[in-house]
């Protein structure tokens, strides 16, 4: 056996581990000693490595390349050279007829490394020449970096993961550990344990309200009157260190002139928690030595996503809770790799190491490092990911570039989106797996999974980590900036890297923020957090020390927005509120932890609605019953959860689920300033199917067809292989569902895993029963 040090795929957490391999194949994660993790893994950590053997549970590994010569044709089978020479061609075309701003680009946060995302924009930026790069950030906590820049100048947590544990107060609003963050989450236990009060604001009894000190159930959709409410409390009790607001702050007395409109008796309507409870977690919140505030999605996926940002942080300023030990804010990223992709600027306005496009120094400079004529970076802003479907629809984008996302599966309005990419001149989809969003692309480029190459991710809250390749690629897979140099060369910008190493320190040297993250330091267990200026500096696991923010001005800066309601409010017919959360034991659009055995055990198709028992028994719905989840987009099928934690009015789902997928119904509207969808609040029905045993034949045939037409797609990817088999061997049989080439290989390795397979998926779901005991034991409980 073999073991690689490497680090998890999943979450922004950024915990360390080990890839046991045997024979080739990855076959146990074992957790180690990281900065984060120090020897524990959640559910996904430790059952979610075996996707990298290719399973094949839920969709196949794309392992050749493949191009459709024209729309409409067949996906067909190609080699390297024709497939990027292709794919060459179709992009200069667009260029030459529409210019390079038809183009557009996403990067990826799911674990292909810092270094394939930096050389992917610099294919964009020095060889296409465009700034139309945007990553899933958009979608998540573009509105956490819009607004923190604003605010006090990073768009990063200003504290550290591991310093939860020694605050005397954590605020967490919208946002659950539990389910996005379990190690987080054992560190927010860890700190409860030590004494520190925990504040929890949301409209669920999520598992960190059942331990909390307070618990503010507030209503969907109400954060910024709750946050107004809590910092007017602060202020009119003079609990506000005013040394603070007066060394370091600017805009308070305009800022104030919005707020104290907000008291808790005028929003209590508003935010449905009492005017007292509200007033008493401020002074819990104020009061504090130390004191972080913790949030997610339930903050950024609003229609005032920036407007929340910028009120969180301005709790933070008005109390002295930030630039000091154990103090500060933390938006905790939800894909591993998504504050590295924003490092690496995947973004519109800036370059890698958050240095704008629009400063000429900054573009002369990486111009000089680039080889290229200033005049071929653009310094106009470029699209951003939710602008796709209208740039599609106007005619300004005609090719779109997705490496390593499924949006078909996690944007918002299905429909809408599938119309979008349909109508694209080209599709290029760089992935591991046969996704929805690949079956529709004219060029499939098949790239090296986590485990099979090697680089650096950057954790949630700043921290560099390197991992390593555990086992070699499948069939012709090749590694991510190892596609985007060679066609870079084929469009007449040529790079010649050897290494991901060589390719990190061309990052440190443009990058002032990274410079002394060396390979070296990253060793091992190792780690650098940014801002990390030399190579003798430690690291900053706190941001802002004695006030000292990081904006053009050096002061942190008030900004008050007037609350707003959701734009889809409830009705007659919809009276519902439809809020899209995630789940501990998968994972995005589901590839990677769905083709997992123990992970894939939990649960499947098609996904679950969790509503409350009264709104259950209004509509004469049971426990497990499949029912229908409509919309004014979409209908779809989905299985009924009861618990009395989630608050009436309300439905959550999860949009990891094919058949059950919550996308079909979400709206395509997004929050002015960052473009981040309003995926918290729309309006939905869920109503009985009177014939179960139909309802389940049903929902099992529009899984099969699907899962059938990925497979199809995949397969032509073998057809080269088929007649090799067949050439070789003209008797050869194929069992039911075989890969030629890999027949025996594949069913003994089938026969070996199963046992171990139904071992894991038994011990999954019992750390899982396990993990629900400790949340809602009488030992944690308050």
């Amino acid at each position: 056996m073999e073991k690689h040090i490497t680090v998890c795929p999943y979450c922004g957490a950024g915990c360390k581990m080990n890839l046991v391999v045997e024979n080739g194949y990855v076959v146990e994660a074992e957790p180690a000693d990281g900065v984060t993790n120090r020897g524990e893994l959640c559910l996904k950590g430790l059952y979610g490595h075996d996707f990298v053997n290719d399973t094949k549970i839920l969709t196949p590994r794309l392992t050749h390349p493949m191009i459709r010569r024209e729309k409409g044709a067949e996906l067909e089978r190609v080699s390297w050279d024709e497939a990027l020479d292709f794919t060459a061609e179709r992009l200069k075309r667009i260029i030459d007829e529409h210019g390079a701003e038809a183009i557009m680009l996403t990067g990826s946060s799911r674990g292909p490394g810092n270094e394939a995302n930096f050389v992917m924009q610099k294919f964009v930026r020095a060889c296409l020449g465009t700034n139309n790069i945007d990553n899933c950030a958009r979608t998540c906590h573009a509105a956490s970096v819009i607004g923190l820049m604003e605010s006090v100048g990073s768009g990063a947590m200003s504290v550290s993961i591991p310093l939860l544990e020694e605050t005397d107060c954590i605020f967490l609003i919208g946002y659950n550990p539990a389910a996005s963050h379990p190690i987080v989450a054992s560190r927010i236990v860890k700190a409860k344990e030590r004494g520190a009060t925990l504040i929890v604001a949301d409209p669920r009894v999520i598992e960190t309200a059942r331990i909390a000190d307070m618990y503010l159930a507030q209503k969907n959709g109400s954060n910024i009157a709750l946050l107004n409410a809590l910092a007017y409390t602060i202020v009119a009790e003079d609990l506000a260190d005013w040394d603070f607001i007066e060394g370091h702050t600017v805009g308070f007395d305009e800022w104030w002139k919005t707020v104290e409109r907000y008291a808790p008796e005028a929003v209590a309507d508003v935010v449905g928690v009492a005017p007292e409870q509200i007033r008493q977690a401020a002074r819990l919140y104020a009061m504090a030595e130390t004191a972080v505030i913790g949030w997610g999605m339930g903050i950024t996926q609003q229609r005032q996503g920036v407007d929340s940002v910028h009120a969180i942080a301005a709790l933070a300023l008005i109390t002295g809770h930030i630039g000091k030990h154990a103090s500060g804010l933390a938006p905790v990223r939800g894909q591993n790799n998504v504050q590295g992709s924003c490092d690496m600027g995947m973004w519109p306005s800036l370059y890698p190491g958050y240095q704008r496009i629009d400063d000429d120094a900054v573009r002369e400079k990486f111009a000089r490092a680039w080889n290229v004529p200033i005049e071929k970076l653009s310094p106009v802003e470029g699209r951003k990911l939710t602008d796709l479907p209208h740039g599609v629809a106007d005619g300004s984008i005609r090719a779109f570039y997705n490496f390593g996302e499924d949006p078909l599966q996690t944007e918002p309005d299905t429909a809408q989106m599938r119309r979008t990419l349909e109508d694209l001149d080209l599709l290029i989809s760089q992935d591991i797996f046969m996704t929805q969003t690949t079956t529709l692309a004219d060029v499939v480029l098949p790239a090296t999974s986590w485990g099979e190459h090697g680089g650096v991710f950057t954790a949630s809250d700043r921290t560099f980590q390197r991992f390593s390749a555990a086992v070699p690629p499948k069939g012709e897979c090749r590694h991510d900036w190892e596609i985007f140099q060679d066609l870079s060369c084929r469009m007449g910008y040529p790079m010649s890297y050897t290494s991901t190493e060589e390719i990190w320190n061309e990052i440190r040297e443009l990058c002032p923020l990274f410079f002394g993250a060396t390979y070296e330091k990253m060793e091992g267990l190792g780690h650098a957090q940014w801002p990390i200026p030399d190579i003798d500096h430690p690291g900053s696991p706190e941001l802002y020390g004695g006030g000292a923010f990081t904006t053009p001005d050096g002061k942190a800066h008030f900004f008050a927005t007037d609350y707003e309601s959701p734009t889809e409010l409830p009705d007659r017919e919809y009276p519902l509120v439809l809020c899209t959360v995630r789940e501990v034991g998968h994972y995005s659009c589901r590839s990677m932890t769905g083709n997992c055995k123990a992970l894939a055990a939990l649960a499947d198709e098609p996904g679950y609605v969790h509503m409350n028992p009264l709104d259950a028994e209004a509509r004469g719905i049971d426990e497990e019953q499949l029912v229908w989840v409509y919309s004014r987009r979409g209908k779809i099928i989905s299985r009924a959860a009861l618990d009395d934690r989630i608050n009436e009015g309300a439905v959550y789902m999860t949009y990891q689920w094919w058949v059950g997928k919550c996308n079909e119904l979400t709206l395509h509207v997004t929050d002015s300033q960052s473009g981040t969808p309003e995926d918290k609040y729309g309006a939905c029905q869920v109503e009985p199917i009177a014939d179960q045993l139909w309802a389940e034949r049903h929902m099992q045939d529009l899984y099969t067809e699907l899962k059938d037409r990925l497979f199809a797609e995949a397969s032509r990817q073998d057809e080269v292989a088929d007649v090799a088999v067949a050439e070789a061997d003209p008797s050869a049989e194929l069992g039911e569902g075989d890969v030629p080439g890999t027949v025996t290989e594949a069913r003994t390795r089938a026969i070996a895993e199963a046992e171990k397979a139904a071992r894991k998926a038994t011990e999954a779901q019992n750390a899982r029963l396990a993990l629900e005991r400790a949340w809602g034991s009488e030992e944690t409980a308050v």
